[in-house]
C-alpha cells in the first residue's frame, strides 16, 4: 500500500512536468496528453525493454493511466491555479517520483537475477527515463545529462539495491527517504556534477 501511494505521487508528479512542459512548447492539448503520458510512464516502458520485462505489463497499470490522464486534465483546465505553487510543492514530488520509481526499477531488475550493472541502469531509467524522452521531444537539452544531480540519486539506490544493502522493507523505506531528502538538498543547494568542456 505504501509502494502504491508513492507511485501515485510520482505518477501525478510526471504527468504534470511533462504537460507542463508541453504547454511551454505550445503543443496542442493531443501533444499535452502524449508529453505527459510519456514522461509518467516511458522510464518504466525502457526499462521493461531492457531487463526483459514484457512490455504488455504496463497495460495492467490501468489505475495509474487514469490517474494521469486526470492529472493532465487538471492542468489543462486549470493551469494556472495548479502552476501557481509548481516550483515549490512540484519538486518536492518530483523527488518523490524519482525515488520510488528508482526503489522500484531496481527491485524489478533485483527479482530477474539480473547482475549488478543492470540494477542501476533500471533504477536510473525507472527514477528518470520519463524526463529523459520528455526533453528529447521537446526538443530540450535533457536535464537528467547535464543540469542538476539527478539521475545519479537514482544509480545509487539501484548500487545499493543490488549490493544487498537494502532488503527489508523497513530498509528500502530508510533508502527511499534518503534518496528523496538527497535529491530535494542537492535542488535546494543547487548542486552540480563537475563539467568538462572542449571549449
Amino acid at each position: 500500500m505504501t509502494w502504491d501511494i508513492l507511485t501515485v505521487i510520482g505518477t501525478i508528479a510526471f504527468a504534470i512536468s511533462g504537460a507542463v512542459v508541453a504547454m511551454e512548447e505550445d503543443y496542442d492539448v493531443f501533444g499535452v496528453y502524449i508529453l505527459g503520458m510519456i514522461t509518467a510512464f516511458g522510464g518504466g516502458a525502457i526499462r521493461n525493454l531492457l531487463i526483459g520485462v514484457p512490455v504488455s505489463a504496463l497495460w495492467e497499470q490501468g489505475a495509474f493511466f487514469q490517474i494521469a490522464l486526470l492529472s493532465i486534465t487538471a492542468t489543462i483546465l486549470f493551469p494556472h491555479n495548479l502552476l501557481k505553487h509548481w516550483p515549490v510543492w512540484g519538486n518536492f514530488f518530483d523527488a518523490i517520483g524519482l525515488s520510488a520509481f528508482a526503489v522500484q526499477g531496481a527491485l524489478y531488475a533485483v527479482g530477474m537475477n539480473h547482475p549488478l550493472s543492470a540494477v542501476i541502469v533500471a533504477a536510473v531509467l525507472t527514477g528518470s527515463g520519463g524526463g529523459l524522452v520528455r526533453d528529447l521531444l521537446a526538443g530540450r537539452k535533457p536535464a537528467l545529462l547535464h543540469d542538476e544531480i539527478y539521475g545519479v540519486w537514482a544509480a545509487l539506490a539501484g548500487l545499493l539495491i543490488g549490493l544487498k544493502a537494502a532488503v527489508s522493507a523497513t530498509e528500502l523505506i530508510i533508502l527511499f527517504i534518503a534518496i528523496t531528502a538527497l535529491r530535494i538538498v542537492s535542488y535546494k543547494l543547487n548542486w552540480k556534477l563537475p563539467k568538462r568542456a572542449l571549449h
